[in-house]
C-alpha cells in the first residue's frame, strides 16, 4: 500500500526530479552571484567562501533567519544597503512564492486523475450509493437475527367456544382508522407517495409515437445526423473536450447549437428499444464519445441513457427495499422502533417529545398571501432554519458554558467559585433535558433515528457523562497526573459539542475523516523518513554534541568544580571593561544542548521532527558545525531539503486533493469543472446599477457623458492613488502635517465634486441604487467631517481619522474595475465559505487552551515561557496557541513545559506545583501543531484555491466569458429601467430578442428554443417577477451540453425539467393550432351564412348593369378564389382562408329596396345574382354603415328578419376580432407536425 501510494504521489520521477534539479541549479547560481557581490566585505563570514554562500542562500530558501542575513549584509555594505535589501527580497519572493509552489503543483498534478478514471469513479460512486441504500446499519440488522413475533389481535370478552384464527394487528388496524378514506383521490395520493417515487417521472418505457420499421425516415435522419456529428467530433478531437462554437456569419449561436444537440438526442431516444437492457459497451466512453469504432456512436448514446435510467431505477428500488425492510421489522418485532424498549411507538409521550425535538423554522420563499418571492434577509432566514429550535437553545447554552470556562484558572477554580458552578449546573440540567427528550422521541441505540447513530451522538453522550460525573464528584484535591486531572481535561471537550449540533461543521469533520487514510500514509512516510535519518544521526552525531558549560574547558575530565559566569543585562554592544560585568559562580556540567541531542533514537526523532517544522534547525546546524565540523552539517541540510521541500508539501497536496475528492470536485471532468466555474461567475455577476442616459441634450446629459467617460474614471483613480500617497510621510511633525492636511482637504473636495456630478447625472435615486456609490459617499462625508475637525483646535485624534479616511478611500478602487471588483467579491465569498472551517479551528483551539490551563497553568517561566506567553488564563493560552499556529518557537515553549525535578517544586495539588509534564507536553504540542498547521490550515488553502479557480482558469476555455456576461448586463439594463435587478416575466421575451453575441437567439432558426426558454421562465417563476441571476442561469443551462457538464443529480433534474417544458410547449402549440383551425371553420360557416343571406336578399335588389360573361369565366374566377392547402416536408401549412368580402352586404344596406314586379322573378333573380358575382371584387374590410341614400322617393320595403349577429357592425367587429387573432397566431411556429 505504501509503495503504491509513493508511486502515486511521486509519479514516474521525471517531473519531481527535474524540479529538484532546477532548485539545485537556482541555489548554485544564486550562491555564485552572492559570492561575487559580497566577498569583498571584510570580516563577513556569510559570503567568504562558496559553501558559506550556499548555506546562506539555502537559509533564505527555508524562510528561517533570512532577515538576519539581510540585516547583517545591509550593515556591512553601508551606502548600497538599499540595493542589497532589494536583492535579498527579490530572491526571497522568487524562491518562496514560485519554487515552493512548484513542488505543491507537481504533487497535485501527480494526484490528478485522468478523465477516464474520473468517469469510472463517478460511475462507481453512483453504484455504491445505490447499493448501500438498501443496507440497514448493524444496530438495526440485529433484529433480523431473532424470530418473528408479530403483534396479533387480542379479543376480550369472548367465550372459548368460538375459535378465531390469528390475525395481525397491523392488518386490522387499517380497518379501525377513523379517517380512512375509501374514495381514492389521485391528486391527494400524489403527495402520499414516497420521496423516491416523486423525485423523477421519467418513463422507463418509451412512448410509441414514432413506431417505424428499419430504414424509416426518422431512423435514417437520426443515423445520418449522428454520423455527421461524430465525424465533426473526430475532426475537432485534438482540441480537447471544449465545447466548440462554429464561426462565420451564418453559423448558429451557442444556444442554437446546444438546442440542436438536445434535439438529436431526443430523436435517438425516441427510436431506441422499448425495454431497458443492461449491456456493456467496452468501446465507448461514458458520455457517448467514440473511442474505437465510428459506427458505434448511436449505440453509445443509447448506452449512456440506459446507464442513467438503470442507475435511477436501481436507486429507487434500493430505497423502496430499505423502507420495506424497516416496515417488516416494525411489524414482525414488537420492540423495534421502541425507545428504551418500553415507550410505545404511537404513545402520546413520544409524539409530544418528537414534536419538541423536530420543531424547526421553515423558510418560505413565497409570501402566502401575495404569492410574491421574498428576497430580503434570505441569509438570516436560512440561518434560522439551519437546525431545530432545541439545537439552537443548546448551542446558546454551550456557548454560555464555554464562556464561563474561560474565566477559570489555577487561582480561580470552579471548586470554590459559586458563580462558575451555577453555569455548570445550568449546562448539565439543560443537556439532561435535551438528552431525555431526544431519547424518548428517537430512542437511544436500537431505533432508526437513535441518538447514538454516529460519532456525533457518541461524543454528545460522552460529554454529558463527563459533565455529570464531574458535577456529582466536584473534587477539591486534584493531584498532578491523577484521574481527577484527567477528568478535568476531558471536561475541556465541551466546545467540541458544537460540531455535532451544527450540520455544516459536522460536514467539515466528515470531509477530514474520509481523507484520513491518505493523511495517515503521508504521516507514515514522514515517520519512516525521520527514522532513517535519525538512525544515521545517532551513528554520526551520537555523544558528540555534549560540551562543558565552561567555554574554557574542552575535555570532559576537566569539567569539574565551579566557574564564574558573567551576566549581560542588555544585548547591546557597550564599550565596557570585561571585569565590570556582574556574575556568579556556576558548577561545571558536561551536558548536551538544551533542546536536542542525538544520543538515542527517541531524542534524535524528536529533534528531526522539530527540524521538519523548520523551527530550531539553524541552532542544530550551528551546533553541528561548531562541535563536530562543517562536513557533518550536510546531514541536516540534506534532511531539511528532503523533509521540507518534499515531505511537507506532501501534506499540502494530499489534504487539498482529499478535500476535492471528498467534496466531489476532484472527480469532475474538464467540462464539469468549467460548469462549476461558470456558476461561480454567474453568482458573482451583478446587474449594472447605472441609470440610462437622460433624454435630450441638457445639463444632466452633459454631466452623464462626462462621468461615464473613460478619461474621467481614470482621473478619479489617479486622484485616489495620489491621496493614498499622503501616507508615505509620517504625520507627526506639525509643519508637514499642515501641508499634508491641506493636500488631503483638496482631494476630499474633489471627491465631493465627483459625488455631486454623479448625483446630477444619475439623479439622487439612481445614484443611491449602487452600493459602490453609497460607499463612495460615506467615505467622502467622513472626509468632510475630518476637514471640519482638523481646523478645530485641541482635537488630537483628527489625524487618526484623516489617515483612516485615506485607507478607506483606497478600497474604492476595487469597485472601479470589473476584474478587481470580482476579485474582491471572491475574497469576501472565500471568507464566508471558510467561516465554518475557521470556527471549527477556533473551537479546537479552545479545547487545547482549556487543557493547557490545567496542564501548564502553573509551570515556572523558562527561556520562552514568560509573562506574555503562558497558560495562566484561557485568554493567554489562546494568544499563545495563535502564536504556535504561525510556527514561531513552538518547540522552545514545548521544552519549557517539560521542566521537571530538581528544577521545579512539586506539590500535592497541581495548581500549587510549578513543574511540567514531559509526556503531556510532547503529546499536547506535537498533536496541536500537526492538526492545525499540517491539516486544518491546508484545508483552508484548499477552500481558497477552489474559490479562486475562476481567476487562474483560462478565459478561452470558459463556457461563458466575462465579455458574454458583460453583454448580458448591458442588455439587462435596457429592459430593467428601474435598476432593481427584477423585471416582470413578460419582459423576458423582449430581453431575449435583444441579446447579441454568443447568447443571441435567432428567431428564424431557433423559434422553438425561444418558446422553450420563455416557458421555462414562466414555469419556474409563477409570481410574475424574475431576477438578473434567474435569466442568466437559464441561459447558461441552455448554452452548455448538459450531458457533459452537469453531474448526475443535477443532470436528472435538468433533463426532467426540459422534458416537461418540451411537452408543455408542444401541447400549447398543438392547442393553438387546433384553435386556429376551429376559428377558420367557424369563419367559413359565418361566410357561408352571409352568402346565403346575400343570395336571399338579391332578388329584391335593383341592378341596372347588363349581364356579361360566360359560365366558364365565372368558374375560372371561382377556382382562383379557392384557398389551396400546401404541405412542406415535415410541416403542415394552412394559408389564411379567403373571406367573402362584405361589399355586397354593404351595398345592400345602402341601396334602395324596390317592390318586386309581377313578371318572372325567378329568371330575374338568377340574372341579377350572376351580374353581382361578376362585379364582386376583393376589397378590404370597410366600416359598415346603416345610412340611407339621398333619393328618398321610393320608400324601402319591409326588411326580412335577420340574425342581429350577422349583419351590420356585428359582422364587421366579428371579422375584425378574428383578423386580429389570426395575425397573432400567425407568429407562432408552424411546425406542429414535428412535435406531434
Amino acid at each position: 500500500m505504501l509503495e503504491d501510494f509513493c508511486f502515486k504521489i511521486f509519479g514516474p520521477g521525471r517531473k519531481l526530479g527535474s524540479l529538484v534539479l532546477f532548485t539545485m541549479c537556482l541555489l548554485i547560481i544564486a550562491s555564485s552571484i552572492s559570492l561575487q557581490l559580497f566577498c569583498f566585505i571584510t570580516d563577513f563570514e556569510k559570503f567568504e567562501t562558496f559553501p558559506q554562500a550556499f548555506m546562506s542562500m539555502f537559509q533564505i530558501l527555508t524562510q528561517k533567519g533570512w532577515i538576519d542575513v539581510m540585516h547583517i549584509t545591509m550593515w556591512k555594505t553601508g551606502k548600497v544597503a538599499t540595493l542589497a535589501a532589494i536583492y535579498f527580497i527579490f530572491y526571497h519572493l522568487c524562491v518562496t512564492l514560485i519554487v515552493i509552489s512548484l513542488f505543491v503543483a507537481v504533487i497535485l498534478d501527480n494526484l490528478e486523475m485522468d478523465e477516464d478514471i474520473k468517469k469510472l469513479k463517478q460511475l462507481k460512486a453512483r453504484e455504491q450509493s445505490a447499493d448501500t441504500k438498501d443496507m440497514l446499519p448493524l444496530r438495526l440488522r440485529i433484529f433480523s437475527t431473532f424470530s418473528n413475533h408479530p403483534q396479533m389481535v387480542k379479543v376480550n370478552k369472548m367465550t372459548s367456544e368460538f375459535n378465531i384464527s390469528d390475525i395481525r394487528e397491523s392488518f386490522m388496524r387499517q380497518f379501525m382508522e377513523l379517517e380512512l378514506n375509501l374514495v381514492v383521490d389521485t391528486q391527494d395520493s400524489q403527495d402520499s407517495e414516497p420521496p423516491c417515487i416523486k423525485t423523477s417521472n421519467l418513463p422507463l418505457v418509451k412512448n410509441t409515437t414514432h413506431e417505424v420499421r428499419s430504414g424509416g425516415v426518422i431512423e435514417k435522419k437520426s443515423g445520418i445526423t449522428g454520423i455527421v456529428r461524430d465525424s465533426n467530433q473526430q475532426k475537432g478531437g485534438s482540441g480537447g473536450s471544449a465545447q466548440m462554437v462554429a464561426a462565420g456569419p451564418k453559423a448558429l449561436s451557442l444556444l442554437g447549437q446546444q438546442h440542436n444537440i438536445r434535439m438529436e438526442r431526443r430523436s435517438m431516444r425516441g427510436s431506441r428499444p422499448g425495454s431497458i437492457k443492461i449491456k456493456s459497451y467496452p468501446t465507448l466512453k461514458e458520455n457517448g464519445d467514440v473511442m474505437g469504432l465510428q459506427t458505434a456512436t448511436m449505440v453509445g448514446r443509447r448506452a449512456e441513457d440506459f446507464d442513467i435510467k438503470v442507475w435511477q431505477q436501481k436507486k429507487q428500488q434500493a430505497e423502496i427495499k430499505r423502507n420495506q425492510i424497516v416496515e417488516d421489522l416494525r411489524e414482525n418485532h414488537p420492540y423495534f422502533d421502541m425507545p428504551l424498549f418500553f415507550i410505545g411507538r404511537e404513545s402520546k409521550l413520544r409524539k409530544i417529545c418528537q414534536l419538541i425535538v423536530d420543531a424547526k423554522y421553515h423558510y418560505k420563499r413565497q409570501d402566502a398571501v401575495m404569492g410574491k418571492s421574498k428576497n430580503k434577509f434570505k441569509t438570516l432566514h436560512k440561518l434560522l432554519g439551519l437546525v431545530t429550535y432545541l439545537d439552537w437553545v443548546m448551542i446558546f447554552v454551550t456557548i454560555v458554558s464555554c464562556s464561563s470556562m474561560m474565566l477559570e484558572s489555577s487561582r480561580r477554580r470552579i471548586m470554590k467559585e459559586y458563580e462558575l458552578q451555577i453555569a455548570e449546573y445550568i449546562f448539565v440540567v439543560c443537556m439532561s433535558i435535551e438528552m431525555s427528550l431526544k431519547i424518548l422521541a428517537n430512542g437511544l441505540l436500537f431505533t432508526p433515528k437513535a441518538v447514538v447513530r454516529d460519532f456525533g451522538g457518541i461524543l454528545d453522550l460522552f460529554i454529558y457523562g463527563v459533565s455529570l460525573i464531574f458535577l456529582i464528584w466536584m473534587p477539591t484535591q486534584v493531584q498532578a497526573q491523577s484521574g481527577a486531572q484527567v477528568l478535568l481535561i476531558l471536561r475541556c471537550l465541551r466546545p467540541l459539542r458544537i460540531y455535532s449540533l451544527v450540520p455544516h461543521m459536522r460536514n467539515v469533520v466528515d470531509e477530514l475523516v474520509r481523507g484520513f487514510k491518505e493523511i495517515l500514509l503521508v504521516s507514515v512516510l514522514l515517520i519512516v523518513l525521520m527514522f532513517v535519518f535519525a538512525t544515521y544521526g545517532v551513528h554520526l552525531l551520537g555523544g558528540k554534541l555534549a560540551r562543558c558549560n565552561d567555554p574554557t574547558v574542552m575535555a570532559r575530565s576537566n569539567c569539574t568544580g565551579f566557574f564564574f559566569s558573567k551576566i549581560w543585562v542588555t544585548k547591546m554592544k557597550l564599550d565596557k571593561p570585561e571585569d565590570d560585568h556582574p556574575g556568579f559562580l556556576v558548577p561545571r556540567v558536561w551536558a548536551n544542548p538544551a533542546n536536542f541531542n542525538f544520543d538515542n533514537i527517541g531524542n534524535a526523532m524528536l529533534a528531526l521532527f522539530e527540524v521538519l517544522s523548520l523551527e530550531g534547525w539553524l541552532e542544530v546546524r550551528d551546533v553541528i558545525i561548531d562541535r563536530v565540523g562543517p562536513t557533518e552539517a550536510l546531514y541536516i541540510h540534506f534532511f531539511v531539503f528532503i523533509g521540507y521541500m518534499i515531505g511537507l508539501t506532501l501534506f499540502v497536496g494530499v489534504v487539498i486533493a482529499n478535500y476535492g475528492e471528498n467534496k466531489g470536485t476532484a472527480l469532475l471532468t474538464v467540462d464539469q469543472r468549467r460548469w462549476l466555474d461558470l456558476k461561480g461567475r454567474i453568482k458573482l455577476a451583478q446587474p449594472l446599477h447605472i441609470p440610462p442616459r437622460p433624454d435630450g441634450n441638457g445639463f444632466r446629459s452633459w454631466m452623464y457623458d462626462i462621468t461615464q467617460n473613460l478619461i474621467f474614471k481614470r482621473s478619479v483613480v489617479f486622484l485616489v492613488l495620489a491621496n493614498c500617497a499622503m501616507l508615505f510621510v509620517p504625520w507627526k511633525d506639525s509643519d508637514k502635517t499642515n501641508i499634508l492636511a491641506g493636500f488631503s482637504s483638496v482631494f476630499t473636495l474633489m471627491f465631493l465634486c465627483e459625488v455631486f456630478m454623479k448625483m446630477v447625472a444619475l439623479s439622487p435615486g439612481g445614484y443611491w441604487t449602487s452600493r459602490r456609490n453609497r460607499f463612495d459617499m460615506f467615505v467622502t462625508l467622513l472626509g468632510v467631517l475630518w476637514i471640519v475637525l482638523h481646523f478645530i483646535p485641541n482635537i488630537e485624534w483628527s489625524n487618526e481619522l484623516g489617515f483612516s479616511v485615506i485607507v478607506l478611500r483606497f478600497f474604492t478602487i476595487t469597485g472601479k474595475h470589473a476584474t478587481l471588483k470580482m476579485l474582491m467579491q471572491t475574497v469576501v465569498m472565500s471568507v464566508f465559505k471558510s467561516f465554518f472551517i475557521i470556527t471549527g479551528m477556533f473551537l479546537l483551539m479552545l479545547f487545547y487552551a482549556y487543557a493547557g490551563v490545567i496542564l501548564f497553568g502553573t509551570v515556572k517561566y523558562g527561556y520562552n515561557l514568560g509573562r506574555q506567553a503562558n497558560f495562566e488564563t484561557a485568554s493567554n493560552a489562546i494568544a499563545l496557541l495563535f502564536r504556535i499556529v504561525t510556527g514561531e518557537d513552538w518547540n522552545k515553549i514545548m521544552h519549557d513545559c517539560m521542566v521537571s525535578q530538581p528544577f521545579c517544586t512539586p506539590s500535592k495539588n497541581y495548581w500549587a506545583s510549578d513543574c511540567g509534564n514531559f509526556t503531556a507536553s510532547l503529546m499536547y504540542f506535537c498533536s496541536f501543531y500537526v492538526i492545525i498547521t499540517y491539516i486544518v490550515l491546508n484545508l483552508l488553502v484548499a477552500i481558497i484555491m477552489e474559490n479562486f479557480s475562476l481567476f487562474y482558469s483560462n478565459e478561452e476555455d470558459a463556457l461563458l466569458s466575462y465579455n458574454d456576461i458583460r453583454q448580458f448586463q448591458n442588455t439587462w439594463n435596457l429592459v430593467d429601467t428601474n435598476r432593481k435587478g427584477i423585471i416582470p416575466a413578460r419582459r423576458v421575451k423582449f430581453l431575449l430578442r435583444l441579446l447579441r453575441g454568443r447568447l443571441e437567439v435567432d428567431l428564424e432558426k431557433d423559434r422553438l428554443l425561444f418558446k422553450h426558454m420563455c416557458y421555462e421562465i414562466e414555469k419556474l417563476h409563477q409570481d410574475g417577477n424574475v431576477t438578473f441571476h434567474d435569466v442568466l442561469s437559464m441561459l447558461s443551462y441552455r448554452s452548455v451540453d448538459i450531458r457533459k457538464s452537469l453531474q448526475l443529480e443535477e443532470l436528472l433534474a435538468r433533463e426532467e425539467l426540459e422534458y416537461t417544458i418540451e411537452e408543455e410547449v408542444a401541447k400549447q402549440t398543438i392547442r393553438n393550432w387546433l384553435d386556429k383551425c376551429l376559428k377558420r371553420i367557424r369563419q367559413k360557416e359565418h361566410s357561408n351564412i352571409i352568402s346565403n343571406l346575400r343570395a336571399t336578399n338579391e332578388p329584391a335588389f335593383f341592378i341596372t348593369e347588363p349581364s356579361s360573361g360566360t359560365t366558364e369565366n365565372k368558374e375560372d374566377k371561382d377556382e382562383s378564389l379557392v384557398q389551396t392547402r400546401t404541405r412542406k416536408k415535415g410541416h403542415v401549412e394552412l394559408r389564411n382562408p379567403v373571406i367573402q368580402p362584405p361589399s355586397a352586404l354593404q351595398a345592400a344596406s345602402v341601396r334602395k329596396f324596390l317592390t318586386p314586379t309581377l313578371s318572372d322573378p325567378t329568371i330575374r333573380g338568377e340574372k341579377d345574382r350572376t351580374n353581382l358575382r361578376k362585379r364582386t371584387k376583393p376589397l378590404p374590410l370597410p366600416q359598415v354603415s346603416e345610412s340611407r341614400t339621398e333619393d328618398d322617393s321610393t320608400p324601402p320595403p319591409q326588411e326580412r328578419p335577420i340574425d342581429s349577429t350577422l349583419v351590420g357592425r356585428n359582422v364587421t367587429s366579428d371579422l375584425g376580432q378574428w383578423w386580429g387573432e389570426l395575425s397573432t397566431f400567425s407568429n407562432l411556429d408552424t411546425g406542429a407536425t414535428e412535435i406531434i
